[in-house]
């Protein structure tokens, strides 16, 4: 009997999306004399809310045009915005903001679509130690975080002073290929300040605002409570190659359309990828210390945990994980 209902619950609703709505499109067209692409435009306000719903009427569109606009080349996208208003028998004289708007949709689809591709390119390219281009980047996130300190030798077990993991960190990027590498000195250098003090939270997480008076006030038991001996931190390059692997699963699986749309008025780019894994390292490790783990034991359900709740932000379609990275003026009026 369960099967049965199931089966025709299934039934219910493929003849509802393919016949119905499309009914329902049809009534609505006679009824407004628009056409659904421009309902979504003139009554949804620009950023996700209206970038997904027009992805997704394209996507789900009859007409073959429609379906691959979503994913032509950023050169073509003018020209597929003029195709589709002369399929829809729209006069862009009359309807010039149609067509800006489309256009930026089109655009942030688009790019999010090469995003992707881009992002997947770097994971793809192992780190090379023969490779001089990578090496220079490699000593350059060590200049980075630790501005003050020589390295003594490209092989040096100084490299687990920032979270390595031995002797030579090429072993370490093997997940990730360059893209842990890139996202790793783009934090080292474009937030510099902030990167040292998260390498130095992560090496001292409890003691790190606590004085010799402040500890000699404390009793053996009060000590042993707090476990204030325990300095439970984290190996900063292992997270941030862990952090980037997240970033990355969060924009393949579409997750981070949201927030892409949202602050990018154009198509996103590697830069903004890489501001986002910045958003994400300094979440992850307030979330890491609110969170106070008995030990790195609990790294991994500490990342599950914090992985639900960008989630779980990022199905707000007015979500910006960086707020300050927001998109210009520009976007409120397309």
């Amino acid at each position: 009997m369960k099967h049965f209902l199931r089966m025709l619950i299934q039934v219910c609703l493929y003849f509802y999306c393919t016949f119905l709505w499309r009914c329902l499109k049809f009534v609505m067209r006679k009824l407004t004399g628009r056409c659904e692409l421009q309902r979504i435009c003139y009554n949804t306000k620009p950023g996700a809310s209206r970038t997904m719903k027009i992805e997704t009427s394209l996507r789900d569109s009859k007409s073959k045009l429609l379906q691959t606009s979503v994913s032509v080349h950023p050169d073509a996208i003018e020209k597929t915005i003029d195709d589709i208003m002369e399929l829809k028998k729209i006069n862009p004289d009359i309807n010039p903001q149609l067509g800006i708007s489309l256009q930026a949709c089109l655009l942030q689809i688009v790019g999010y679509r090469n995003l992707i591709a881009d992002v997947e390119k770097l994971r793809r390219e192992p780190y090379d130690s023969d490779n001089p281009q990578h090496e220079e980047m490699l000593l350059k996130l060590w200049k980075f975080l630790k501005p003050n300190t020589p390295l003594e030798s490209r092989i040096s077990k100084q490299w687990c002073e920032i979270g390595f993991q031995g002797d030579d960190p090429k072993t370490d990027f093997r997940g990730m290929g360059l893209l842990g590498l890139y996202n790793l000195q783009y934090f080292a250098e474009r937030d510099a300040a902030a990167a040292q003090q998260v390498l130095s939270d992560s090496l001292h997480p409890k003691c790190r605002d606590i004085t010799k008076e402040e500890i000699s006030k404390f009793s053996k038991a009060d000590w042993e409570k707090k476990r204030m001996d325990k300095a439970i931190g984290y190996s900063f390059a292992i997270v941030g190659i862990n952090i980037t692997d997240l970033a990355y699963n969060l924009l393949v699986s579409g997750a981070l359309k949201t927030h892409f749309y949202n602050i990018a008025p154009e198509a996103p780019t590697l830069s903004h990828f890489q501001q986002t894994f910045c958003y994400l390292m300094h979440e992850f490790h307030k979330f890491w210390i609110e969170e106070d783990p008995m030990d790195i034991m609990e790294f991994n359900r500490v990342r599950e945990k914090f992985r639900k709740r960008i989630i779980k932000q990022l199905q707000n379609p007015d979500m910006a994980l960086c707020p300050h990275f927001a998109a210009s003026e520009g976007l409120i009026n397309m």
